[in-house]
């Protein structure tokens, strides 16, 4: 196959030159390509395990030298960081979507399940970095597009578990435990959506939406949060 089009990518996005860029065209080739490519033998979940224990030992050190916390807050940082959506998002901005290598049902798959593939296919590259140039450029890597999310993760206090932050909060500012009600299920039973709203008595704090309504609750209570706290982030400061 051509790899050019890879080789560029690290070039102009990672910054260096792959010794193997195979390793690269590995990191982003999902399983389901080898499945439909019979003459591909190799698809990116080793290198996923690889790049997994890599991010979760850069971030640790890290957490580790810059802040005095117990281990509980520590390992919570630590899921804020490293979270799907996180590394997901992380794969969106270096933009390597276009050089996945997906089945043809997978590339008309879900949006959710689109990102976790994105996410996914971060880990990978940084096995296949790891592997092919080091631990230091694979720290690095995991430095530039991870770690620098820390500041806003703890400004936002997204590092907390929404749910009970929003409890915590509803009952600071109103003096009331809020609800969550199912406001809309949609599509078929095995890709079904729900959406949510969080409510505190009367008023609707937050909506969300979910493959569950576990998940949906979750981004209703985010929302909420950033509501709450806009409340004593922009609150006229006492002289």
């Amino acid at each position: 196959m051509d790899t050019t089009p890879y080789q560029e990518f690290a070039k102009e996005k990672l910054g260096f030159e792959f010794n193997d860029i195979n390793l690269l065209v590995t990191a982003l080739t999902h399983r389901s390509y080898v499945n439909e490519h019979k003459k591909t033998h190799e698809h990116n979940e080793r290198l996923e395990f690889l790049g997994d224990a890599v991010l979760e030992l850069v971030s640790s050190d890290f957490l580790y030298r810059n802040y005095n916390e117990p281990e509980g807050i520590m390992t919570a940082f630590r899921a804020a960081l490293v979270r799907t959506e996180s590394i997901g998002d992380a794969g969106k901005e270096l933009g390597y979507e276009p050089l996945v290598r997906l089945s043809k049902g997978e590339k008309n798959g879900s949006e959710r399940a689109h990102d976790v593939i994105l996410a996914d296919c971060f880990e990978a590259v940084i096995g296949a970095i790891y592997l092919d140039q080091g631990y230091d450029v694979a720290r690095d890597f995991i430095a530039k597009h991870i770690l620098v999310k820390i500041d806003t993760i703890l400004e936002e206090g997204s590092w907390r578990d929404p749910k009970s932050y929003a409890q915590e909060l509803a009952q600071k500012f109103d003096g009331v435990t809020p609800v969550y009600k199912t406001l809309k299920e949609e599509g078929p039973d095995h890709d079904k959506v729900f959406t949510v709203g969080l409510y505190v008595g009367e008023s609707l704090k937050g909506v969300g939406t979910g493959h569950s309504k576990q998940e949906a609750q979750t981004m209703a209570a985010r929302e909420g949060v950033k509501g709450y706290r806009k409340l004593f982030t922009n609150k006229p400061k006492s002289r």
